[in-house]
């Protein structure tokens, strides 16, 4: 029996998605509910009915097989085709009542047993030729196909909506780092014509301090290239530009990479900061470059935002 269906190589997947598949077997309908949404690793979680507890493993090794990332619902449904009828386990619900009276009695309580209750009690009522109890290996290993069969659907299903949305995701990405990429080219042209601006601050400071003073003309323009050169921002804009062409390409390959675009998120982020901590006080360019870095911190948060659903 295989219950691993060929996983597929696919581009960006979101992981946010909802399929249901449904097949029949024996005058049954089997019917199953695949619920994703972002999580840091494979999170499963299963409903399956009373006495599908044998199957269970199997569920979760075809999951485990094809996803990677992500909080999963899996509910499966066993219902009968056409018209419904329930069998009641009367002796079970004889044992409940017995207990509920031998607490009455032991606490002197007043309170009658509620018939609906009852009937609520695990397994006092259940669809009339329901699987119950023990599976015989024949019964287990046709439920295991189908099921096997109908979850491959579902996954089938989950994986083209998370394909869908992770193409959608992408595209929206893509546009915010065309506008990382632009504002980078204007801090970088804004950086060039704050040079002349590093000598005037510096001889403006140097007569504020020093009054009539005559002052090197050589040694002003030393003093100003070393402040010039620890204003640089040339190195930043020409990694935060590598890390936007690795960004690209990792949306553009297949397979999970949403935590390899978070790391790269971090040291974008970190090339941003380093530009606004360079660039304090230098006239009107420097005012302007700040601006342009906050927007590019805007947008790598809106990036991260988005890279937290990407599988």
């Amino acid at each position: 029996m295989n219950m691993n269906p060929t996983p597929h190589k696919t581009a960006l997947k979101s992981m946010t998605g909802y399929a249901q598949a449904r097949a029949e077997q024996d005058g049954w309908a089997l019917r199953i509910s695949l619920r994703s949404v972002n999580h840091r690793f494979l999170d499963l979680r299963l409903r399956l009915p009373e006495g599908f507890e044998a199957v269970e493993p199997l569920v979760r090794q075809v999951l485990r097989d094809r996803l990677r990332r992500g909080h999963i619902d899996v509910t499966l449904h066993f219902e009968p085709v056409g018209p419904a009828a329930v069998q009641v386990n009367s002796q079970l619900a004889e044992a409940y009542l017995r207990a509920a009276e031998d607490l009455r009695r032991k606490f002197d309580l007043r309170a009658e047993p509620d018939l609906v209750a009852v009937m609520r009690l695990p397994g006092v009522v259940a669809a009339a030729g329901a699987p119950n109890g023990a599976f015989s290996e024949e019964l287990q290993e046709r439920l295991a196909g189908r099921i096997s069969a109908c979850l491959g659907e579902a996954l089938e299903r989950l994986e083209e909506m998370r394909r869908t949305e992770g193409a959608q995701l992408a595209a929206e990405m893509a546009r915010r780092l065309d506008s990382i990429a632009d504002h980078a080219g204007r801090i970088e042209v804004l950086a060039e014509r704050t040079r002349p601006a590093y000598a005037r601050r510096l001889e403006a400071r140097l007569k504020e301090l020093l009054g009539t003073t005559p002052l090197d003309p050589a040694r002003l323009a030393q003093e100003a290239a070393l402040l010039a050169e620890r204003g640089d921002v040339s190195e930043e804009i020409a990694r935060l530009r590598s890390h936007v062409d690795q960004f690209r390409k990792l949306l553009a390959a297949a397979g999970e990479v949403g935590k390899k675009l978070d790391f790269l998120l971090q040291e974008m982020q970190r090339e941003a900061n380093t530009i606004l901590s360079k660039t304090p006080g230098v006239e009107a360019e420097g005012l302007e470059i700040t601006d342009l870095a906050l927007e590019v911190k805007s947008e790598i948060e809106k990036l991260r935002e988005q890279v937290q659903n990407v599988e």
